[in-house]
């Protein structure tokens, strides 16, 4: 489980990151990146009804998120606070997601 201190949960700080962050995309994700003030990243994740209209589905994609992500924790080279979008069509496989999102960073610059 990530963290809470590494998680984005104020509207305020999403709306920031929308606003003034980078994106970038990869197959079904889209990312958007901004620098932050704080010593450490934190992340949000966004999983509309457009890619499922089940809430367990949609928690269970984001629960991999987020083991992801803490794995991929110490390798993130500056302080960010980072969006995840799912897409419709993102895969439900844990393998397919960790590569995905691997990708994402390197293009990113995180990693």
């Amino acid at each position: 489980m990530l963290a809470p201190k590494n998680r984005l949960t104020k509207k305020n700080d999403f709306n920031a990151v929308f606003k003034q962050g980078q994106g970038f995309r990869q197959d079904f994700l889209y990312l958007k990146i901004k620098n932050n003030d704080f010593e450490l990243s934190r992340f949000g994740f966004v999983v509309s009804k457009k890619f499922s209209k089940k809430a367990a589905e949609r928690n269970k994609i984001k629960r991999r998120l987020r083991e992801i992500i803490k794995k991929n924790l110490p390798g993130i080279k500056k302080p960010k606070d980072v969006i995840i979008i799912v897409n419709p069509g993102a895969e439900n496989d844990f393998k397919k997601l960790e590569q995905t999102i691997d990708k994402l960073f390197k293009k990113a610059s995180l990693i």
